[in-house]
């Protein structure tokens, strides 16, 4: 998720959890804490400048359940040491601490992008992809009890609500679930009568919203793109056929590059033959034909694919941005959750 979502998330769990009297250093220990486990961005690029090791390690070591409860030990420890208010109260401390950080990557795993809970295990990165990474009506009731608390202080209501706003948010996130899984119904069905039933398939919001889905399904030619609205859609989920050069990513495949995003995206991804390079994009985030993550991984010569330094193409969605029709594709976005397109 966003970091002003982690923010108000640590400081709303560590403040609820400390005593009153702590309640503002809470809040701002639990938002440093809560945000920590992103901060391995910084350690990464000292060891390597490969974007895609960058992409795939990222969310990893630092955001293990295995790996996050030892800092959060020694951060406890230092401070019950050196500092008044954690000694004054330590159990409860401890867990505003231990939690506040946890509760960082528990959260990120229900985005697309792909966390890795059980580092260094080998296990595919956790994708729940119930949330867009910036959902303002999840962060709301957050921000919302994070401010009255740091007004009321150690008054009854600040604890209040600091409740209420945790309440909210796991509501909306498990309305999130459930949101999905009748998504996912929807797309099973429309699949199976098109004989894509055993097809690799995943369903993600779009962005700043619950109401209106994406699904992609991966078939032999390349893969299948459905949207749906909660609100309007009737009838059968409709979807449309675009190609990937999959036979280029076939003779490619023991390319050390192409193995790594196979493995990190769950093979949810385009390839594209651009000049003399094979070049791969990230179906799980961004909108058909761009793609926030594409990659140059390999270059043909004498007739077959050698790997090369992988290259990071421009994210796409920095041409909307640029060329000033970001709102124009808002503008379509909130059009289609309320309106189904004529067939």
């Amino acid at each position: 998720m966003d970091s002003i979502t982690h923010l108000f998330l640590g400081g709303a769990i560590a403040a609820v959890i400390a005593p009153a009297q702590h309640r503002r250093a809470a809040l701002l220990a639990g938002a440093a804490l809560n945000t920590l486990p992103d901060l391995d961005s910084l350690f990464i690029v000292l060891f390597t400048d490969d974007p895609v090791s960058l992409m795939t390690v990222h969310r990893s070591f630092s955001h293990s359940l295995f790996v996050l409860p030892v800092p959060g030990w020694l951060i406890w420890w230092l401070c019950r040491k050196r500092g008044k208010r954690v000694a004054e109260s330590p159990a409860r401390w401890f867990w505003a601490i231990q939690l506040a950080l946890i509760a960082h990557p528990l959260l990120d795993a229900f985005t697309v992008y792909g966390t890795h809970l059980l580092w260094p295990l080998r296990t595919q990165p956790v994708m729940g992809s119930s949330l867009f990474i910036i959902d303002p009506l999840y962060t709301a009731g957050l921000f919302g009890g994070c401010v009255v608390a740091w007004f009321a202080r150690e008054k009854s209501q600040a604890q209040r609500a600091l409740l209420a706003g945790l309440a909210l948010s796991t509501a909306y996130l498990g309305w999130s679930l459930l949101a999905k899984a009748r998504i996912d119904d929807e797309a099973d069905r429309a699949l199976a009568a098109m004989g894509l039933q055993a097809a690799p398939r995943f369903s993600v919001p779009m962005p700043f919203n619950t109401l209106l889905w994406r699904v992609v399904a991966m078939t032999p030619e390349g893969y299948v793109i459905g949207d749906r609205s909660l609100v309007a859609d009737r009838g059968a989920m409709r979807f449309k056929g675009y190609k990937s050069n999959v036979q280029a990513l076939a003779e490619a495949k023991d390319i050390q590059a192409v193995q790594e995003l196979a493995w990190f995206n769950h093979g949810f991804m385009r390839a594209q033959v651009r000049g003399d390079e094979l070049v791969l994009s990230d179906l799980r985030m961004g909108l058909e034909p761009d793609y926030n993550f594409n990659f140059a991984v390999a270059v043909r010569e004498g007739g077959q694919w050698r790997a090369m330094p992988p290259r990071q193409l421009q994210a796409a969605y920095r041409a909307p941005v640029a060329s000033g029709k970001l709102k124009d594709a808002l503008a379509q976005l909130w059009h289609r959750i309320w309106y189904q397109p004529e067939a």
